[in-house]
C-alpha cells in the first residue's frame, strides 16, 4: 500500500509541474517539493 501511494503521489507531483505554467509558481513549487519528498518516502522507502 506504501508503494502505491507513493506512486501516486510522484505522479500528482508530475502533474503540478504542468500546472507551474498555468497558475502561482510559487504555490506550486511547493506542492511539488512536499509530495516528490512524500512520494520518494513511501516508495523507494522500506
Amino acid at each position: 500500500m506504501k508503494k502505491m501511494i507513493g506512486f501516486v503521489a510522484l505522479c500528482v507531483a508530475a502533474g503540478m509541474i504542468i500546472m507551474l505554467f498555468l497558475m502561482n509558481r510559487f504555490l506550486g513549487i511547493v506542492l511539488i517539493a512536499l509530495l516528490v519528498l512524500v512520494g520518494y518516502g513511501f516508495f523507494c522507502c522500506d
